[in-house]
């Protein structure tokens, strides 16, 4: 086994390692001692992104391997890419479905796609030794980061934080959030869940999506420990108008792509904010700028972007965000599910299905 975490070569050759993984997108350098017990598995660990247009890089560089390990939607897998890979035959996820990948190819190519849930490996694995157990029923990473960008733009920390640091004091209110509207698109379980903090803050809860009724936020209500009537499902434009916080919580597909445009973002308060922990494509970015740029609302908080990662000359990084008319921004780099415990147990699990792949053996959570 050899491990190559940083500047492998361009085009190794599988002819003298036949079992070998190429580890994408690992911002943070933790996936190759996951693998690294594995006999005769060669790593390659690639922590930079490829743009996804960048179709003869991505083929380059992953033209050799037998097994890719990929994390989250960082690289999507369309049939162009899948069908340049002859010698992949499995392909591992994160989660139990990516979007980004053509599944349909994917099977037609004879290419096992296994993804995870998050509890981690069916057996001991070393590398969790020190890692507390998954957290209870109920409790996720991105419910939290959704309410800690809610709490920095109530409570303007990165303002704050600034000033402070600077030898301001008290420079400006924070926002209470007793009593105002919180609007959930999208009432599944992690809408839900953002839903009945929520109460906890004395807000009153309304939400949206194309199919929701009164009787099915009844059953989330409930199934949230809330009474049935907590959650008041409404109209798309009511709620864009009446909330002062507005939370995105919806797939992104087909039918949501561009739910949040113009119309919606105009309809929304002065005073009202914008928090996306679900997909970028959710909103449509321009809409969004030019609201932004006018000041037509309070602030957005975003841990999802359009490009994955942000360049360093995009405007969401250049422009004077919170000055001179504009709205506040607080951004974060898709942190929602960057949780230690998380992610050790994704790639544990990945690297069980490795094992069991080269044994023969049926992998877990297959997708395809």
């Amino acid at each position: 086994m050899s491990v190559q975490p940083t500047n492998p070569p361009t085009d190794p050759s599988p002819a003298s390692s036949p079992l070998s993984i190429a580890i994408l997108d690992d911002y943070l350098s933790i996936a190759p001692s996951f693998f690294a017990h594995i006999p005769h598995l060669t790593i390659h660990a690639y922590p930079s992104t490829l743009h996804p247009s960048s179709l003869p890089a991505l083929t380059s560089r992953l033209h050799p391997y037998t097994i890719i390990s990929t994390m989250r939607e960082r690289t999507p897998f369309p049939a162009t890419l899948l069908s340049s890979l002859p010698n992949l035959r499995l392909l591992l996820t994160t989660g139990t479905r990516n979007a980004s990948f053509d599944l349909p190819t994917a099977s037609s190519l004879g290419i096992t796609v296994a993804g995870t849930t998050g509890a981690g490996p069916s057996g001991p694995s070393p590398a969790l030794d020190d890692l507390p157990p998954p957290p209870p029923p109920g409790f996720d990473a991105t419910t939290q980061q959704t309410w800690a960008l809610i709490l920095a733009l109530a409570n303007h920390i990165p303002r704050d934080d600034t000033a402070f640091r600077s030898g301001a004091w008290q420079t400006g209110f924070n926002t209470g959030l007793a009593g105002k509207v919180l609007g959930i698109v999208g009432l599944g379980r992690l809408g839900a869940r953002v839903a009945k903090i929520g109460t906890a803050f004395g807000m009153h809860v309304v939400a949206w999506s194309a199919s929701l009724t009164q009787a099915s936020a009844d059953a989330q209500a409930q199934a949230a420990g809330v009474p049935a009537g907590t959650f008041r499902a409404v109209g798309k434009e009511e709620l864009f108008r009446a909330a002062d916080v507005v939370s995105l919580h919806l797939v992104l597909g087909e039918r949501s792509r561009g739910v949040v445009g113009e119309a919606e973002l105009r309809a929304m308060k002065r005073s009202a904010v914008l928090v996306n922990t679900a997909r970028a494509g959710l909103v449509d970015e321009a809409a969004l700028l030019g609201v932004m740029r006018e000041g037509a609302i309070e602030g957005v908080g975003l841990d999802v972007w359009w490009e994955e990662p942000v360049g360093e000359g995009s405007v969401w990084r250049t422009e004077r965000w919170g000055e001179e008319g504009r709205s506040v921004l607080v951004g974060s780099p898709h942190m929602g599910y960057v949780e230690e415990g998380g992610m050790k147990r994704w790639y544990a699990e990945q690297a069980e299905n490795v094992e069991r792949w080269v044994r023969g053996e049926e992998v877990r959570n297959r997708i395809v």
